[in-house]
């Protein structure tokens, strides 16, 4: 059965069938926008990176056929979404603050609402707010023991080969939010009263 390349293969041939090399460039050029649009409009991100005869961010009006050009859509809504969601199944919900205080960052400090303006190679850090999340991780409190590890494994399960998920305690610098860093208000065996909270965090990136 026909795949929807041997498709587009046929029809761009029979498009550009007799034209001069140049005209054939420009068609291509005139159908990969055309498709891109189409695209968009279906559903697609309208975050992209854009690769014309292997050369990224280069014009669709530079193609040299038969190309290609390749667009590489942003799935970061799908996947940010699909992580917040398998935290959230894990959470401790008695109060519902703390399936509330989860929050995104990029770039180390800034915090998005938007995932679909990501850029492909952003990594992205998804964290708790609450001074306590460390407790919930390791199961002091009981409910949501593990749901940032146990999260990852099951994202990683889900996307391999697409993207990676780690799960690491990261040191959260000020001026994310007004209530993090924490820092410990008396000494403990392992760190000192004053010292700031590092916080479990799943780290997602898009695999190579």
């Amino acid at each position: 059965m026909p795949t929807g390349f041997e498709f587009f293969d046929r029809d761009l041939r029979l498009a550009t069938a007799g034209l001069e090399p140049a005209q054939v460039n420009t068609a291509l050029a005139k159908f990969a926008k055309q498709e891109l649009a189409r695209a968009i409009s279906e559903g697609a991100s309208t975050k992209y990176d854009r690769y014309v005869n292997g050369r990224q961010g280069a014009s669709e009006e530079s193609v040299v056929a038969p190309g290609p050009i390749v667009y590489v859509f942003s799935n970061w809504p799908l996947v940010i979404n699909a992580a917040l969601e398998e935290l959230k199944k894990r959470a401790p919900r008695k109060s519902g603050r703390y399936v509330g205080s989860f929050v995104v960052v990029v770039g180390g400090r800034t915090v998005v609402t938007d995932f679909s303006k990501l850029r492909a190679d952003a990594e992205v850090v998804i964290f708790s707010q609450m001074p306590y999340t460390r407790k919930i991780e390791a199961g002091y409190n009981g409910p949501g023991k593990r749901h940032f590890d146990l999260s990852k494994s099951a994202l990683n399960s889900r996307f391999r080969g697409a993207f990676e998920f780690e799960m690491k305690y990261v040191d959260v610098p000020g001026g994310i939010s007004p209530s993090v860093p924490y820092h410990l208000k008396r000494t403990t065996k392992r760190r000192s009263a004053g010292t700031p909270l590092t916080y479990p965090a799943l780290i997602i990136n898009a695999a190579p």
